[in-house]
């Protein structure tokens, strides 16, 4: 964070100092609302959770070289004292950005979000100094936590937005308003929530019409091959950009094939010139991902070359998302357990399908979260694609939505040879423990709340034997 005094603090948040015997000391470490994450010169911010409130953990804050505390009631160490610490973070946040002078990305879409804003934070980082949200911290909360540990010298800040309801967007752009906007899809994710496409499609694209005129440099780069997003372009005075496999895309891949790793290779196009591409990363939908981030670094002045270069190198950043891991026995673990929804879940068994050609393959499955009416349909069809696709078995964890995703594939054809429907997480490292050979790949997904990346740590944790320990 820039360093600014606690008193300029207080007067951007309007807050009341208390127990600040010198208002001209200055907050020069990161702002923080973890405890565990303080170092000398931070600034605390207290929040009062359902379990955990901040406002207890004040004194050891200061103790450990807090500057002070964002609190929203005195706490008998130095404070600024504001009626909504919420509010108060992101108005401090929207003075920083302001201040900064650096160019801000915003993306948002209802899968790979993360993935993407890796790939932009890794591409443009060969520019210049860049911030980039970490995980998926894109919320009202995480949002400006990350805008404030940008500093002087940082030149493009890259902020995932995420939205469980019409406005949220709209409140995020506020807080730090982007210049280029990217929209990657529209699709099922919290659908339950929303109400349907079309609402989630007026909430995405509310990061479009917060964008600056062409005039002023703003810019909205636009899924080209997905029709809600490309609708878009209708509702920003900004210069559009479209990426995609359209003819009509300014940046588009050609020649797309996986490795015989399930790796993407490709020949990127943009209006500056082409060049290959190679990834690191796993599955085809890497590829999208990869020209929306090449989109984007393009507007900034990147060359095709540098652009393939960087998406060239690129890794994952952010865990639990198509982690691989080959044990020594030679049986490869596909760890995707962050989250999943149906467009994500598609995506994740098409590249296992790609990378266990000539090998046993093992879809670990287990709940798609927030489908509303669309659950028992979805689950129905995740289960029937990993039959067509040759998956050599489903293992469905949990209960009535893992359920689904098991009779799915017993209708598609699997007659119960190829799925099973266990009770949980423990259930499903027994029999995979049992039941894996040398050379086998294994996908675990589920939404989050599942907690399968259990089984992914579980079947990894090897014992001297060579026998799978499990937590």
């Amino acid at each position: 964070m820039i360093a600014l005094s606690l008193a300029e603090i207080a007067e951007v948040v309007g807050g009341q100092t208390y127990d600040i015997p010198d208002a001209s000391v200055q907050v020069t470490g990161p702002v923080v609302r973890d405890s565990r994450e303080v170092v000398p010169g931070s600034l605390f911010v207290a929040f009062r959770g359902e379990r955990v409130d901040g406002h207890d953990f004040a004194p050891a804050v200061v103790e450990a070289g807090a500057a002070a505390v964002l609190a929203s009631r005195p706490v008998g160490v130095p404070a600024i004292v504001v009626e909504d610490v919420q509010s108060a973070l992101g108005a401090l946040a929207r003075h920083v950005v302001d201040r900064l002078g650096a160019t801000l990305v915003a993306l948002t879409g209802s899968a790979g979000k993360t993935s993407t804003k890796d790939l932009i934070a890794q591409v443009l980082g060969r520019k210049a100094p860049t911030v980039f949200t970490p995980g998926s911290l894109n919320n009202e909360i995480g949002l400006p936590l990350t805008a404030l540990s940008a500093d002087a010298d940082t030149r493009f800040l890259v902020l995932e937005m995420g939205a469980r309801g019409l406005g949220h967007i709209r409140y995020l752009t506020g807080l730090t308003p982007p210049r280029i906007g990217l929209v990657l899809n529209v699709g099922s994710a919290h659908i339950g929530e929303f109400g349907g496409r079309e609402q989630i499609a007026r909430a995405k694209g509310e990061l479009v019409e917060a964008l600056p005129s062409a005039e002023e440099g703003g810019v909205a780069v636009l899924n080209a091959d997905d029709p809600h997003v490309r609708a878009m372009a209708s509702r920003t005075k900004a210069k559009t950009v479209l990426f995609g496999e359209a003819d009509e895309a300014d940046v588009r891949a050609e020649n797309v094939r996986l490795t015989d790793s399930g790796q993407p290779t490709f020949r990127l196009h943009t209006p500056s010139g082409a060049s290959d591409v190679t990834m690191r990363l796993y599955g085809e939908h890497h590829v999208s991902n990869a020209l929306a981030a090449a989109a984007v670094a393009h507007e900034l002045g990147m060359s095709a070359e540098e652009i393939a270069t960087a998406l060239s190198e690129a890794d994952s950043l952010s865990r639990w998302r198509m982690e691989v891991t080959e044990r020594p026995d030679g049986v490869t673990i596909v760890n995707d357990a962050y989250n999943a929804n149906p467009e994500s879940m598609r995506a994740a068994l098409r590249a296992l399908a790609a990378m266990g050609k000539g090998r046993r393959t093992w879809a670990v499955l287990g709940k798609m979260a927030e489908l509303g009416d669309e659950a028992l349909a979805e689950h129905d069809a995740v289960g029937r694609l990993a039959v067509r696709l040759n998956v050599s078995k489903l293992v469905a964890v949990g209960g009535r939505e893992a359920a689904w995703l098991q009779l799915g594939a017993y209708n598609e054809g699997s007659w119960g040879e190829e799925s099973v429907h266990v009770s949980d997480a423990q259930a499903a490292v027994d029999l995979l423990r049992n039941e894996l050979r040398p050379g086998d790949v294994v996908l675990v997904k589920a939404s989050r709340a599942v907690g399968l990346e259990r089984v992914a740590q579980a079947l990894l944790e090897t014992g001297a034997e060579g026998e799978v320990a499990a937590r």
